[in-house]
């Protein structure tokens, strides 16, 4: 399998971003001689993805943190809510995510292998607004907590607070302390990770919003402080903007790295490593482009340790042969073994035609049972196969872009034919997420009872998503898989909530009444373009 984006120049070089995938908010650390990644990813769920690099240019997805967000709340969808920034530590032997869920509280779960079994999500503290938290166990003993705060929740977002921590991260030891106000110079201070190094405390911090800050780092000699602040990293004359937030990691041969992400709109937080020396005790990070005395983020450099190591790209299509579904795919809520099934159809994905659960309506962005992957390219054609067996009027299959404003392409079952519709939605609110609308082209006729056609089986059609750069993409649908039309016009992918687009299949039944119909996904394929 060839990965959809290559960071790898095969010349002891990488090019950023090093992931064009939207592993938002990243922390990063290294084990050995291992490096582990976990990254944010709000309502859907597994989540936390953990991912493994023996170079952190070249990365594979191996876990997740969270297969079940322990709230009824999450049953459904929950855009903008659900794990936001958490941290990676290991400390004594064991693997420790930090895992904010802004209205509910700190969360931590625990392993020994970043790859097994994560130990359920326990609560740290409960708390609303409480955002972005990081450990830090120091050489005394005693550990300690830093962490942001979300304006959505509180009101507040230009200020870091410490708090002490029981060494086992059971519980919080009295009350938080405000270590540093960025009201006048560091506003939208958040994503806070806590590091030592020279008798120095440093709190890597990004400033300024997502889309065009810059990358802070606070010091003092005091863990409470007071804490100094300097610019250490930013946009400047490159086209990387708002770089920012992440995790600093050292490599066995002394060499130091800051691994960060950048904004990059539909395609979500992409992920770019940038190299870290110091200057009188102050980090300086990516290179000097311009003049101004900090630093900017590199498109190209020379990769850590150049080690030979190739691992396995993250997976994007499917030929679904296994009994469990891949890594690659999240669902848009808590799962439900009711949804779908590998094993009834041996070699496709079933996905059942449900009545919605949990909303009077049956429209995408309200459906807990939407099957998502993040997009990992800037342009690339993805194609499946698909089969529809109703039951009831309505029922359907569908592959589409999911963001604020989205599409999908849905096989459905009329009266008397079985027709494609194209479908289109849109988040109608910004500070109500709860809130989406649907509209649809008119429905194109594949077949009417009687007729005699030249689909490989009744019920089957392949569809095709033409994504090119920029986010722009276009629908092809075909009765054989070989001969393709165009259907609709082109669409511009858009964000979701915090996250990029997603891809996504979808199976439901349009007015929303129970069935017992399904849909068969033979194959996903992506290829570059």
């Amino acid at each position: 399998m060839k990965p959809l984006w290559k960071a790898d120049l095969g010349d002891g070089s990488y090019r950023n971003p090093i992931l064009y995938t939207d592993y938002s908010d990243p922390d990063a650390i290294r084990v050995g001689d291992d490096y582990y990644m976990i990254s944010s990813s709000f309502t859907y769920v597994p989540g936390v993805p953990v991912l493994h690099s023996r170079d952190m240019v070249n990365w594979e997805l191996i876990n997740y943190v969270v297969r079940e967000i322990p709230f009824e709340r999450y049953d459904r969808p929950a855009h903008g809510a659900g794990t936001w920034a958490p941290a990676l530590r290991y400390h004594h032997g064991t693997f420790y995510a930090f895992i904010p869920m802004p209205d509910e509280g700190i969360f931590v779960s625990t392993t020994k292998d970043p790859a097994g079994e994560w130990s359920p999500m326990r609560l740290l503290k409960e708390a609303s607004g409480w955002i972005d938290p990081c450990p830090f166990w120091d050489e005394d003993g005693n550990a300690y907590l830093v962490f942001a705060y979300a304006r959505s929740r509180c009101g507040i977002k230009h200020r870091l607070s410490i708090c002490r921590m029981d060494p086992d991260a059971e519980y919080l030891i009295g009350e938080p302390v405000l270590i540093y106000d960025g009201i006048q110079t560091h506003p939208t201070l958040e994503g806070p990770k806590l590091y030592k190094r020279n008798g120095w405390y440093y709190i890597f911090a990004p400033a300024g919003g997502v889309p065009t800050g810059w990358q802070t780092v606070l010091r003092s000699r005091k863990i409470l402080g007071p804490y100094e602040a300097k610019i250490v990293m930013h946009q400047g004359n490159t086209e990387i903007n708002g770089p920012h937030q992440g995790g600093y990691v050292g490599t066995p041969d002394g060499k130091e790295w800051f691994l960060h992400f950048q904004d990059k709109g539909p395609y979500g937080r992409i992920s770019h490593l940038q190299p870290l020396c110091w200057n009188g005790d102050w980090p300086f990070i990516g290179t000097e482009q311009n003049g101004d005395g900090i630093g900017e983020p590199v498109t190209e450099w020379t990769k850590p340790d150049c080690r030979d190591w190739n691992p396995a790209p993250i997976p994007s299509g499917d030929n679904f042969n296994e009994t469990r579904l891949g890594l690659q795919w999240q669902w848009q809520a808590n799962p439900k073994p009711d949804w779908y099934s590998l094993t009834s159809r041996p070699g496709a994905l079933t996905l059942f035609c449900l009545k919605n659960p949990v909303h009077e309506n049956a429209l995408l962005w309200y459906a807990p049972n939407a099957c998502t992957q993040m997009l990992q390219a800037p342009s690339f054609c993805a194609e499946g196969k698909f089969t529809l067996h109703g039951s009831q009027n309505g029922d359907f299959i569908s592959m589409g872009i999911l963001g604020k404003q989205y599409t999908y392409l849905a096989l459905e079952q009329h009266p008397d034919e079985l027709c494609l519709h194209l479908k289109h939605g849109k988040a109608l609110e910004e500070s109500n997420f709860e809130k989406a609308c649907e509209w649809e082209e008119e429905p194109c006729t594949l077949l009417k009872d009687g007729e005699k056609n030249n689909l490989e089986e009744p019920g089957t059609v392949w569809i095709r998503i033409w994504m090119e750069e920029g986010a722009r993409y276009r629908y092809e649908y075909s009765t054989d898989g070989q001969t393709y039309q165009k259907i609709g016009g082109t669409f511009q992918a858009s964000a979701a909530c915090w996250t990029g687009a997603k891809f996504v299949l979808y199976a439901a039944n349009s007015q929303n009444t129970a069935s017992d119909g399904y849909g068969c996904c033979k194959y996903i394929h992506f290829t570059a373009e």
